[in-house]
């Protein structure tokens, strides 16, 4: 098995085996954490635009009936 000579001396690291797997052990739950976060944002990312698309029409209904954005009146 390459450089260790069974499995439980690979488990073993060589007596580091605290540090060598609680080291990929925070690892993946850091990465999986940021993975949680990244999704969660996504989601309410999609939600506020979805709110402001709601806005926007309902505004655009208000000033003029259609066509109307925020950077339509910028550009005026």
């Amino acid at each position: 098995m390459g450089q260790w000579e069974s499995w439980s001396a690979f488990w073993d690291m060589g007596g580091a085996a605290f540090y060598v797997w609680g080291s990929y052990g925070l690892t993946f739950a850091l990465i999986a954490l940021e993975l949680v976060l990244v999704f969660q944002r996504r989601k309410d990312t999609v939600q506020r635009l979805l709110r402001w698309r709601r806005a926007v029409g309902k505004d655009s209904v208000k000033r003029n009936g259609e066509g109307y954005t925020p950077a339509m009146e910028s550009e005026q």
